[in-house]
């Protein structure tokens, strides 16, 4: 049994893992180590990569900034969490202000010190990160089309880092980021419909709230079209492997996302959207193995 005091401390953890999203943290740091072992250094040996220490610093430092970078969202949009995530709001309430602030810091600096062991570059390259996520957080979000853009942009730097990091510049990558990038601003844009509620409460100048719901639905019936571009050339004019079906089903999970989107008038509607896209993220990532499922036969040692 747990005393009181273990109680409280454990409470405390968990809303902390809330507020830092934990699991999306997690789900990125296999996204970024998927990514380089199948994508961005795919002559490499595995144990190569996945046992580099240049590496792990690099998704090291991007965990700890993604983490302090959900700490100060949570901070600023504690009011309008409020209205939004009324139970979220409360498990995240268990941490205080001050405490929120002192590990956003304390995230930030690991962030740079874990840099710091790879390069000055990346001491720059992760503290503009930072910085970034703090403009946006504290301005950027709160107008249209910027925000969104902006937010796409921020989701994506962790992949960047890497591809830097391997000099990798073959086109299919680029096909790969642009389908995330525009699956990331579909998100972006279903959130603010999922929470126009507290945005119009708090003067939020979302494209939803600036806009209104049936602009904002066309534009994301575009980036639904234009979604299908990179699936397409991914699937007809690359070597994926059998990521292909992943992309058949993304196609078919955006034909599914536009009927739904089309007869959505209710937040709990958006809800099931954003978790569609959410889906097809999370299943995109597990997915990277289908492009070589042999790769930890042939190239372990």
């Amino acid at each position: 049994m747990f005393t009181r005091k273990q109680k409280h401390f454990l409470i405390k953890f968990f809303s902390l893992f809330s507020i830092i999203r934990g699991y999306n943290i997690l789900v990125i740091v296999l996204a970024q180590y998927l990514t380089s072992v199948y994508i961005l250094a795919p002559k490499l040996p595995v144990k190569k990569v996945l046992f580099d220490i240049n590496l792990l610093m690099l998704v090291l430092a991007s965990a700890s900034a993604i983490a302090g970078g959900y700490i100060i969202n949570s901070f600023y949009d504690s009011e309008k969490d409020l209205i939004n995530r009324p139970r979220k709001t409360m498990l995240d309430k268990l941490v205080s202000q001050r405490t929120k602030l002192s590990a956003y810091f304390i995230f930030n600096f690991l962030s740079v010190v874990f840099a710091s062991y790879v390069s000055f570059r990346a001491v720059v390259f992760f503290s503009l990160y930072i910085f970034g996520i703090w403009f946006y957080s504290h301005k950027l979000k709160k107008y249209p089309f910027i925000g969104n853009i902006t937010a796409a942009i921020l989701a994506v730097v962790p992949f960047f880092a890497v591809f830097i990091y391997y000099g990798n510049f073959d086109l299919v990558i680029f096909v790969h980021a642009t389908f995330l990038f525009l699956i990331i601003s579909m998100r972006e844009l279903v959130k603010d419909l999922e929470n126009l509620q507290g945005d119009l409460a708090q003067n939020y100048r979302t494209i939803p709230v600036v806009y209104g719901e049936i602009v904002s639905k066309r534009m994301l019936t575009l980036l639904s079209l234009l979604t299908l571009l990179p699936a397409f050339l991914l699937i007809t004019k690359f070597e994926i492997g059998y990521m292909h079906y992943f992309f058949y089903g993304s196609i078919l999970s955006l034909i599914v996302f536009l009927l739904v989107l089309w007869y959505s008038e209710k937040k709990i509607h958006y809800v099931i959207l954003h978790n569609i896209l959410k889906f097809i993220i999370v299943i995109g990532v597990f997915s990277i193995v289908l492009i070589d499922v042999d790769v930890l036969l042939n190239r372990i040692l």
